[in-house]
């Protein structure tokens, strides 16, 4: 009688299955090499100056960016006013949350985010100065300690300052009241160790993305929160003619228009306000926010 030999069956067994997952694996692999990786949804254009990093926009600037607890949509916005039914801040503008998203007189007031910014911001303070037109400057907290020159640039000229965070923190307006206002003061500080005297009268919240918290401990710092009426993304980097041909349609009396001198390549921007101010000269006049706060 012939005895079967339980080591041979066990090593054939043992490479019978090795084999099996070899070509299991390399098939795996193949398949998943076939696939592309997901696109990345961008939160908006993103630049380095001077070591500090940061994106503008949501995806969707237009849309809310929050909601009130019980789940409804926030008080009012630019185009379809406040919600009767919500209870606003004392000073609650026109804008979500109670933000300011107008002049509330029929000038019309241009705003720049993100700077100072060493090679952009000096460019639109000369377009400004060219044409007469006082603007108002909503700066980051590191850049105008990083440029306090530009800071006192800004002043001289006689723009108005607007305090946008230290660090353009998007998502300044979910953290607790203590930390947007140590982040708002420390902003404030950085502006006047520039210019002691400068008052900053407004603050704009990075991205759009108010909150009641975000409002209400701006409010409390003796600042405006403010909004914008006409946006032409020109944070996208979209061109001078977009940028132009955006601004100059949308633009009507109690205006706030929101562009950029700083956050990226600027040279669009900065070459639509060439053409810009001769048309919104000749249609409105523009100043800069009284810089006491909005009424």
């Amino acid at each position: 009688m012939r005895t079967r030999s339980t080591s041979g069956t066990v090593g054939t067994v043992g490479v019978v299955t090795l084999v099996l997952a070899a070509l299991l694996g390399s098939a795996y692999a193949l398949g998943r090499s076939m696939i592309p990786d997901p696109p990345r949804q961008p939160l908006g254009a993103s630049a380095q100056v001077d070591g500090a990093q940061y994106g503008e926009q949501p995806a969707d600037p237009a849309a809310p960016p929050a909601t009130r607890p019980d789940g409804s949509s926030p008080a009012g916005t630019p185009t379809t006013g406040a919600d009767p039914d919500t209870p606003q801040p004392a000073s609650g503008g026109d804008g979500p949350f109670g933000s300011h998203a107008s002049t509330g007189t029929g000038e019309v007031a241009l705003t720049f985010d993100d700077g100072p910014d060493p090679t952009y911001t000096p460019q639109v303070l000369e377009v400004l100065r060219a044409y007469g037109v006082k603007a108002t400057f909503c700066v980051v907290g590191e850049n105008a300690q990083d440029h306090p020159d530009l800071i006192r640039a800004i002043v001289a000229d006689g723009h108005t300052l607007c305090n946008h965070s230290w660090h353009h923190d998007v998502l300044l307006g979910k953290r607790s009241p203590a930390l947007i206002r140590a982040d708002l003061i420390r902003t404030n500080d950085a502006i006047h160790a520039a210019v002691p005297d400068a008052p900053v009268s407004y603050f704009r919240q990075p991205g759009g993305a108010w909150t009641y918290p975000v409002v209400s401990v701006a409010e409390e710092l003796g600042m405006t929160p403010l909004h914008w009426t006409v946006d032409p993304n020109d944070w996208q980097v979209p061109g001078a003619a977009k940028i132009t041909a955006t601004v100059s349609r949308d633009t009507g009396p109690g205006a706030v228009v929101l562009m950029h001198d700083a956050g990226g390549d600027r040279q669009g921007t900065v070459d639509a306000l060439r053409r810009l101010l001769p048309d919104l000269t000749g249609r409105f006049q523009l100043e800069a926010l009284p810089p006491g706060g909005a009424n």
